[in-house]
């Protein structure tokens, strides 16, 4: 019997934050480490950001019944919300302190992926602070790199879509 992660761990699918699971999302923040939390803006402040910018695209990341992250987009520039990019950016990730390492965050982003490419999207931009902690490896892992660019003092990468593949 194959028992390999992918077949045996829940399936992550997006899903609408609501007024009853917003302090469920908005709690999972928390569970980063103070190193982690400096790095990656709360959920509360993203959830705020995204209602007040007509290009933010956000949902609850779930493993199966089980809430355990967030993502938020943003489609192309806009001077008001900060951004100066050509396509989607994405401007917020997080997955929970206990559900890191396991997967989630790759298999989140490949669904994200999935839910681009349809549309004829062949970049995503995200940007991300160097230092402790910093999630930059992790992103040029999965196959981010370096556009040359800073957003601020972020350095901003990019993920090819129409060549990506699943790792």
């Amino acid at each position: 019997m194959n028992t390999s992660p992918s077949e045996t761990a829940p399936d992550i699918h997006f899903m609408r934050i609501t007024a009853s699971t917003m302090n469920q999302i908005c709690a999972l923040s928390e569970t980063l480490s103070p190193a982690q939390r400096i790095m990656v803006t709360d959920n509360v402040r993203s959830i705020a950001e995204a209602h007040f910018s007509d290009s933010a695209w956000m949902r609850a990341i779930y493993a199966g019944d089980t809430p355990i992250g967030f993502i938020m987009t943003h489609t192309g520039s806009d001077y008001e919300d900060g951004i100066d990019c050509p396509g989607v950016f994405l401007w917020r990730f997080m997955i929970a302190y206990p559900y890191q390492c396991k997967g989630y965050g790759k298999r989140a982003l490949e669904k994200l992926i999935q839910h681009l490419k349809p549309m004829g999207i062949p970049l995503l931009y995200t940007s991300c602070a160097l230092g402790e902690s910093s999630p930059e490896g992790y992103y040029r892992k999965l196959g981010f790199t370096p556009t040359g660019k800073y957003n601020g003092e972020q350095i901003e990468l990019v993920l090819q879509l129409d060549t990506y593949t699943v790792l």
